[in-house]
């Protein structure tokens, strides 16, 4: 029976046959530890010389690393694999030999595991790494598919930026000029004025000269946007969904976390409703704290996210930031002209921001006059004001950064880990 490690716990005392590749191994006279991997997971196979052919033991002690090997043998249940499970090898077959594969089981540095991220990736952590990214994005889709959402998929090449052109990779389109989108959120609100609940998932990109673990230049986002949803409506829906997204990678990645030596008891507080402090007491907080180099008016840097997360046990959302900081499409906060209806949901452990949002401007007059201030171009806006001037009503959304979410959900302390092949401002390769 041919099948996959994952699989193994439905063939238990049966002979299998595993397309493999060899992560480890470690032998001595009478019996070989074969440590495989097919991409669902890894287990062990135990061969023993007395009970194999001597070919098939000899091939075990000398095939090396990395090498592609179907593997025979007896699916057997095993209390100290974490995996629960282990074969009994009965025969090797090598595929194709790998000869000095350059990531040995010693430690080696960051640059250089970067440059072979390629390879990388198939070590046991980056593997949990991605699984448990992969279970995010399942979750993400069943969330919103459950909560009668319908995707839609933005343009990557825009005309115009929803928050300005400075940090944006700029291109020719023929004969225009043209960008690679920072967020797709602008033809979402139009979406959301076709078909209600609306929600896109896709790449990012922004020219953004940082080198902290926070930031990527090419990311994925999560963005949705909601037709008659007040900020405090969408404020439920965005700790419901992260919530959500936590609970089921507690649920379906128990193993992969435990290869993280995660600690899933903080995991488990994740859940609605979360704190929520304004933006004036942050800034209190932190006066208060010691942090003598922000006033009000000024955005938040990583050390004051992180000084306000440590007062909670989960993420907290931070509201209602001054006009000047925030992109021009926010509403104004009805009894306040200095501040908008916004919130980030910042992450525990230091892991910053994940979700920024708020709700829209959906006024024609203030949204014209917002573009204006700054100094946009409103030949460029003219699609996105249409959306205020015909069947206007109350609309918010919000964008969730995958990779942040991943680093923080996985304890990962990087977040060019959170993602196969990271675009860093000194790395395009591999």
């Amino acid at each position: 029976m041919k099948t996959t490690i994952s699989e193994v716990h439905k063939y238990v005392g049966e002979q299998v046959t595993i397309g493999a590749w060899i992560a480890n191994k470690r032998s001595s006279g009478k019996i070989a530890f074969l440590q495989l991997r097919d991409g669902s997971g890894f287990i062990q196979g135990v061969v023993v010389k007395a009970e194999v052919e001597e070919s098939v033991f000899q091939t075990a002690k000398t095939v090396t690393q990395e090498s592609s090997v179907y593997v025979t043998g007896i699916v057997r249940e095993d209390e100290r694999s974490p995996f629960g499970y282990e074969l009994g090898v009965t025969g090797v077959e090598v595929i194709h030999e790998a000869v000095d594969y350059p990531i040995t089981p010693k430690n080696h540095g960051t640059e250089f595991l970067m440059d072979n991220r390629h390879l990388w990736l198939r070590s046991k952590k980056q593997h949990a790494i991605m699984k448990i990214r992969n279970e995010v994005i399942r979750a993400t889709y069943e969330y919103f598919n459950d909560n009668g959402f319908s995707k839609v998929d933005p343009p990557i090449l825009t005309g115009s930026a929803p928050e300005g052109t400075s940090e944006l990779f700029a291109t020719k389109y023929f004969d225009e000029d043209a960008y690679l989108s920072q967020s797709g959120q602008l033809y979402m609100e139009a979406a959301a004025m076709a078909l209600g609940k609306v929600f896109s998932f896709g790449p990012t990109f922004r020219a953004e000269k940082s080198k902290t673990r926070r930031h990527l230049i090419e990311f994925w986002m999560i963005e949705p946007e909601m037709a008659f949803y007040n900020h405090e409506d969408s404020l439920v829906v965005q700790e419901e969904y992260v919530s959500y997204i936590v609970q089921s990678v507690l649920k379906n990645c128990k193993l992969e976390l435990g290869v993280l030596d995660r600690d899933t008891s903080k995991l488990e507080k994740i859940k609605a409703p979360f704190p929520r402090i304004s933006y004036d007491d942050a800034i209190k907080f932190l006066n208060e704290k010691g942090f003598d180099d922000i006033q009000w008016g000024d955005d938040f840097g990583a050390p004051h996210e992180t000084a306000i997360a440590e007062s909670y046990d989960m993420p907290v959302f931070i509201i209602n930031y001054p006009v000047g900081i925030k992109p021009f499409y926010m509403q104004p906060h009805p009894e306040r002209d200095d501040v908008v209806l916004c919130a980030d949901l910042i992450a525990p452990e230091g892991y910053g921001e994940i979700i920024g949002g708020s709700e829209r401007i959906h006024d024609y007059d203030l949204l014209k006059q917002r573009i204006e201030e700054h100094n946009l171009d409103l030949d460029a806006y003219g699609w996105y004001l249409e959306l205020s001037r015909y069947g206007s009503v109350p609309h918010s959304g919000f964008g969730l950064g995958l990779e942040r979410t991943v680093a923080w959900i996985s304890g990962t302390e990087h977040v060019r880990e959170a993602i196969p092949f990271p675009r860093l401002l000194n790395r395009l390769y591999p």
